[in-house]
């Protein structure tokens, strides 16, 4: 069983996506585990991490979400085991889920820190595990210089390999590679892969924004895998929000309450995505109507506009499991800005 730790300095840096992609480009048998959940989800009286979940349903693995994140507190966990006792619930889960496949990726938290006080941040993880170590690492240029240095220095200390690291969603792969990757080289660091920023990376789908707001879906539920480019709040006049030239671009999301007749009719007609519908209001039977007959999904949720936006704010574009189009582009990426070989998989 071949054990590889993806790690990242900073959040949202492309983790789950790299693994994706490593996974539908290699065609071998694969476990996963996320030691430690940073991405919760609670349903059905049920809690689990958000990745873990994606990963068991892509990797088609027969593990639950919950059985492959040894937790979620640090509370809890930290009265629960110790540093020994975490090693061997560690080895204990790694053992099962790698058993009988070549290859077991572990992810490691939001940072490379995450969890380091309950001996659960990924470079603890590989160290107790065996496992090599693989960096992603996102952002400004220099800032990831910085962290690829810091993180080859704690690396050292603690007697972990380093395999490389892969930069992703580079605005200028050139640039990056004459002037940035020489300085990480030079560090005795190698850079694997080099992905290029891709818009259709960051776009959300109507789908997940409705998971994500629990809404309910009273129209269009057969275009809920519609993407969206731009999302405007609907809490001015009509006439105000019709001259917004972002008005009048496809792949928006309108969000505005159920009660502005006016504006969910001007957003029917102007090639929308779909319409969050707020404080629980329904519009009147003709807009229902207007809005199954041209597949605009409707969404149904019990916050005010306010609060939707701010959520809608803080919204990652995470991937989801029937992305067939994101996980197939994410495989060609992997296969031409990756040097797989150089991974040992």
């Amino acid at each position: 069983m071949n054990k590889l730790v993806i790690a990242s300095t900073r959040k949202s840096a492309g983790k789950t996506s790299l693994i994706v992609g490593l996974a539908e480009s290699l065609g071998k048998t694969y476990g996963y585990m996320k030691p430690f959940g940073d991405r919760l989800l609670y349903r059905k009286k049920r809690l689990w991490d958000y990745d873990a979940a994606l990963l068991t349903s892509i990797l088609g693995m027969d593990e639950k979400a919950e059985e492959i994140t040894i937790g979620f507190e640090h509370a809890k966990l930290r009265y629960m085991y110790g540093e020994d006792g975490t090693r061997d619930k560690l080895v204990e889960v790694t053992e099962t889920v790698g058993k009988d496949r070549e290859i077991l990726f572990l992810e490691g938290g939001r940072d490379l820190f995450y969890g380091s006080s309950i001996h659960l941040d990924a470079i603890s993880v590989a160290k107790h595990t065996g496992a090599r170590m693989l960096l992603v690492v996102s952002g400004n240029d220099d800032s990831i210089v910085d962290d690829v240095t810091f993180t080859k220095k704690y690396i050292d200390l603690a007697g972990v390999e380093l395999v490389g690291v892969i930069a992703n969603k580079v605005q200028d792969v050139y640039d990056f590679e004459m002037t940035y990757k020489p300085m990480i080289e030079e560090l005795g660091v190698k850079v694997l892969g080099m992905i290029p920023y891709t818009e259709d990376m960051t776009q959300l789908s109507v789908g997940f924004v409705a998971d994500f707001l629990l809404a309910k879906v009273i129209a269009g539920e057969n275009n809920l895998r519609e993407k969206i480019r731009t999302i405007l709040v609907g809490a001015m006049s009509t006439n105000e929000m019709m001259r917004d030239p972002n008005f009048e671009k496809e792949g928006k999301l309108i969000i505005t309450s159920g009660d502005r007749s006016d504006m969910i009719l001007a957003a029917l007609n102007r090639n929308t995505s779909a319409i969050v519908l707020t404080n629980n209001i329904l519009p009147p039977p003709n807009i229902l109507q207007r809005a199954e007959d041209s597949n605009t999904p409707l969404l149904l949720v019990n916050p005010d506009t306010y609060q939707v936006a701010k959520q809608m704010d803080e919204l990652e574009p995470l991937l989801t499991r029937d992305d067939k189009g994101r996980k197939e582009l994410l495989a060609e990426l992997v296969k031409k800005h990756v040097d797989v070989k150089a991974l040992g998989l």
